[in-house]
């Protein structure tokens, strides 16, 4: 049974960053990361842009290390396995492949699974969710005979696939269970503006509608909604969000969990010498004074650090305005801080009169959390500061809503 200082379970950005800051203040620590993917480190970032779905840049331009990389820093990548037990009483860790480690430090950067429909027929050909490198390739691939293509899903993945699909020049359909794209965050007059650069490329729309079966023997022929539309279609991708593969630590039962696992600021669960972080820590922000939840790489790559920091014995608190942005059909969205309404916290628009951008606060204690923006992420610096310094803005909420917010 092999035995590491520090073991780490996720290849990702917040495993790898890790295990590049544990060797660079600890250069004898011998140091694990278990992947189920079968390559080295690369850029998630990508997997949803056009130039690498459409070959503008080169496909090995993905990778941020190869496997040199893990050699020269004497860090053990272990390929195409999956942790599938957690004894934190042992410190032991069980892989499919029935191989087991021990661990001093262990590091939990798990990220998260794509959400499927739950429908027979989604692992035939031409039905993929937008997640992995190997999705990734798999579209690539089916776009190459592909004619139609249908898009799930009213977030990041649907608007990006949309994009990049209507730029490779296929008949696109987006179907969405809400009225409007990110309908559980924005009110109708932001859905409007997106809506209308969507269809005005040519982008169907199927609203308030679910898929009821997917169609084919061992490729995708078509699809029909639970309102009986039936589309014919040959490429289907699916973006109906994430969910954290927490199974393996449910058979322990120890650490903590809520939708993801929970950690404190310096990203320590509740057991001892035990870490997350990336897209699976639900950790407390000490910035919005709350757990949250964010799957983005910026944040995951700073959660790395940080994790890596406390495994080598520092004490440091993670502490971060995060955010996540995107852009396509000549459109800049922007989401920053705690985007989510609930009791105890007010909206306000920002330059209500404007058709072609849109903007919103979430406030909460005469501070701002979070904010959204169409077209407007010029503002995104000094929204982020405000939040960062928890600035009261009890007697500026004209200025917020149609002033000049670089002022406050």
């Amino acid at each position: 049974m092999q035995k590491y200082d520090y073991l780490i379970i996720g290849g990702g950005v917040a495993g790898t960053v890790a295990a590049e800051t544990i060797r660079h203040h600890d250069a004898n620590g011998s140091i694990a990361i278990i992947s189920d993917e079968p390559y080295p480190f690369y850029s998630r970032i990508m997997l949803s842009k056009s130039n690498f779905f459409l070959g503008k840049v080169p496909f090995g331009s993905i990778f941020r290390h190869d496997h040199d990389w893990y050699i020269k820093n004497t860090i053990d990548l272990k390929n195409g396995v999956r942790a599938t037990k957690l004894n934190a009483d042992t410190k032991t860790i069980t892989l499919n492949s029935n191989e087991s480690l021990t661990y001093t430090k262990l590091l939990l950067a798990i990220g998260g699974c794509a959400r499927t429909l739950g429908l027979p027929n989604e692992n035939i050909n031409g039905v993929y969710c937008v997640r992995t490198l190997d999705d990734a390739k798999n579209i690539i691939s089916s776009m190459k005979t592909a004619k139609n293509a249908v898009v799930v899903g009213a977030g990041f993945i649907g608007f990006e696939m949309c994009d990049i699909l209507k730029l490779a020049g296929f008949d696109v359909t987006l179907i969405i269970r809400e009225p409007f794209f990110w309908g559980h965050l924005l009110n109708p007059k932001a859905g409007a503006i997106i809506e209308k650069a969507i269809t005005e490329k040519g982008v169907a729309i199927i609203k308030e509608d679910e898929i009821a079966s997917i169609e084919g023997a061992e490729k995708l022929t078509g699809i029909t909604t639970k309102k009986h539309i039936r589309l014919d279609t040959d490429l289907l991708t699916i973006g109906v969000g994430a969910v954290c593969p927490i199974d393996i630590l449910h058979k322990h039962g120890t650490i903590k969990t809520g939708n993801g696992i929970i950690v404190n600021e310096y990203l320590e669960t509740n057991v001892p010498d035990v870490w997350a972080a990336g897209d699976c820590a639900e950790y407390f922000d000490t910035i919005l004074d709350e757990y949250i939840q964010m799957g983005n790489w910026a944040n995951a790559q700073l959660q790395g650090k940080v994790a890596g920091l406390n495994m080598t014995g520092a004490k440091t608190t993670f502490s971060a305005v995060t955010n996540y942005t995107c852009s396509g059909f000549g459109l800049s969205i922007a989401f920053v801080g705690d985007v989510k309404s609930g009791e105890g916290k007010k909206l306000i628009e920002r330059m209500p009169n404007d058709t072609h951008s849109y903007g919103h606060f979430i406030l909460k204690n005469n501070r701002i959390i979070g904010a959204a923006l169409i077209n407007r992420t010029a503002e995104l610096p000094a929204i982020t500061a405000l939040i960062k310094n928890k600035i009261d803005i009890s007697h500026k909420k004209e200025t917020l809503v149609s002033g000049d917010i670089t002022m406050i």
